[in-house]
């Protein structure tokens, strides 16, 4: 959908226009479902989550400053909402691949000003290395410690030809040089609890 049609379906949205609000769901609801998959949660969570990022729109969609910037609005509320359905579970969330996300879960009133995003770009970039640096054994393990599906213990050990016994305090030994590749960088605190 072209910027202004998308302007025009938000305008007539706003003034409570059905035919409008059926458009932008047909639209997009694939869109927000893509993100919220991305997620990891439950069936009963993930559909909680769309349908609250609908509600959102309803409640905010007068107040959209830029009509045509709709899908990163959609995107960007599908990704909050899922981050405090995460933070309500208590889930834990895999420091490698959300790492912002989980900044933004943990400092919901972080400045997102310029500076403070190069700052995050740097950090992520950092975590990303010691991740890499790690040996490929090391990386496998981890990956497969934080795969969602979850993987078994019984799973790992055999892809991975290891002693299930020794899973554990491998993971803990990756983890402490992970924390100790960070301190150096005064990283470990932010990105490693």
């Amino acid at each position: 959908m072209e910027p202004p049609e998308v302007t025009v379906l938000v305008h007539r949205a706003a003034r409570g226009d059905q035919t409008a609000w059926h458009a932008i769901v047909d639209e997009y609801a694939g869109m927000v479902w893509s993100v919220v998959r991305g997620f990891r949660l439950g069936d009963a969570q993930a559909a909680d989550a769309v349908q609250t990022t609908w509600l959102r729109l309803i409640e905010h969609v007068a107040a959209i400053r830029d009509p045509e910037r709709l899908p990163g609005w959609l995107r960007t509320t599908s990704r909050r909402v899922c981050l405090e359905t995460i933070r309500a579970s208590g889930r834990e969330h895999p420091v490698a691949e959300h790492w912002e996300d989980a900044r933004l879960a943990s400092n919901p009133g972080a400045d997102d000003g310029p500076e403070s995003c190069s700052i995050r770009k740097d950090q992520q970039r950092l975590v990303r290395a010691a991740l890499t640096a790690l040996p490929e054994r090391h990386q496998a393990l981890l990956s497969l410690l934080v795969a969602s599906p979850p993987v078994s213990y019984e799973e790992i050990s055999e892809q991975l030809g290891m002693p299930i016994g020794s899973i554990g305090p491998t993971r803990a030994r990756i983890l402490a040089r992970l924390r100790e590749a960070l301190a150096a960088q005064d990283l470990c605190d932010s990105a490693l609890s």
